[in-house]
């Protein structure tokens, strides 16, 4: 029988998280960033904070956000009944919830990672 190979204690590494970013920067930001979760506002802080990692991360999810009210309205509208008193209302809470806890957060200085995908699709995003 072949043995198999012996590894160290140590655990493997983690990949690399981003750093949290510094307090200048989280402060810099607060006074606009909340504005990424409001529609095409999100537009304000990323003109105007081209450079600042923290406003970048509430942006993207704000995009991703805006996009997601989109689809909801979209698809509640077109689709029968099922749209109209599930989808629409249920649909447009979520997102509702969301942005409101994406505000709260961003005023904090706060990264917070929202459910539903919202992060993950947010994160692909460069720039």
């Amino acid at each position: 029988m072949a043995e198999e190979p012996r590894t160290s204690g140590q655990p493997p590494e983690q990949p690399a998280s981003k750093p949290e970013p510094a307090g200048d920067e989280v402060e810099q930001a607060k006074a606009t960033v909340w504005l990424a979760y409001l529609g095409i506002l999100f537009l304000i802080p990323l003109l105007t904070l081209k450079d600042n990692e923290y406003a970048k991360f509430h942006v993207k999810q704000g995009i991703v956000l805006s996009i997601y009210w989109v689809a909801v309205i979209i698809l509640g509208s077109v689709i029968p009944f099922l749209g109209w008193f599930v989808i629409l209302p249920i649909g447009s809470i979520l997102v509702m919830v969301f942005e409101i806890i994406g505000i709260v957060k961003s005023l904090q200085g706060s990264r917070w990672q929202c459910p539903l995908g919202v992060y993950q699709l947010a994160m692909k995003f460069k720039f």
